[in-house]
C-alpha cells in the first residue's frame, strides 16, 4: 500500500476550521504524538528520502518505515507500520534493539494532532490539523492506495486541497523542517 498525502502550512486556522465545518466536518480532540527518528548505520536516509521512526501516542507505540517519495507534487510513498507490543508502550525496547543494530537517534518531533474525516470525490479522506513544536501549524490530507488506485487518489487529494483553499503543498517532512531550522 501507498500513502498518498498532501501537506499544507496553515496561515489562518479559524478560516480552515470554518471551511471544514461548511462541509460538515468536525475536528476530533487533540492527541499528543511523539515521533523519534533514527539514522541507518550504512545508508543516508536524507539522501535516499526514507525514514524510520517510532511513534508514541498515549500508551501505544508503532514502528514505521517510509520509502522515498514517488512524485514531485505529493508525498506519495510506500509506508510500512507495525504496532509494538503493549509491554513496550514507550518504544524503549525497540529503541534499544535499533541502537544495538547501529541505528542512531536523529531527532524527536512532537506535535498535537486533531484528526478529521472528509468526503471528496466519493472517497473517505483522512485529515489532520497538526501543531508541530518548532515548525508550525499544518494540515495533512491522506488516502491509502494500491498501484492501480494511486493516480485517482492523488487527484482526489489535490482536488480537496483546492476546494479547501489550502495553498501550496509542503513536501518536506516535519523532521526535515525541524532539522533545517537548527
Amino acid at each position: 500500500m501507498f500513502e498518498v498525502e498532501q501537506k499544507h502550512r496553515v496561515e489562518d486556522e479559524s478560516r480552515l476550521v470554518e471551511r471544514l465545518a461548511e462541509r460538515g466536518v468536525e475536528l476530533r480532540a487533540a492527541v499528543e504524538q511523539v515521533d523519534r527518528y533514527f539514522a541507518h548505520p550504512c545508508r543516508d536516509f536524507a539522501k535516499t528520502d526514507e525514514a524510520l521512526r517510532i511513534r508514541t501516542v498515549g500508551d501505544k507505540s508503532f514502528v514505521t518505515f517510509k520509502g522515498p517519495k514517488l512524485d514531485t507534487t505529493t508525498k506519495t510513498r510506500r509506508e510500512i507500520e507495525l504496532p509494538l507490543d503493549a509491554s513496550d508502550a514507550g518504544g524503549t525496547q525497540f529503541t534499544e534493539l535499533l541502537e544495538s543494530l547501529g541505528f542512531k537517534p536523529v531527532a524527536t518531533v512532537r506535535k498535537r494532532r486533531r484528526k478529521f474525516d472528509v468526503e471528496s470525490n466519493g472517497r473517505h479522506v483522512e485529515g489532520a490539523l497538526d501543531d508541530v513544536d518548532g515548525v508550525g501549524e499544518f494540515v495533512e490530507l491522506e488516502l491509502l492506495a494500491d498501484d492501480a488506485g494511486m493516480e485517482e487518489a492523488k487527484r482526489t487529494v489535490s482536488k480537496l486541497a483546492d476546494e479547501l483553499k489550502l495553498g501550496p503543498t509542503e513536501r518536506r517532512s516535519y523532521l526535515e523542517m525541524l532539522l533545517a531550522d537548527r
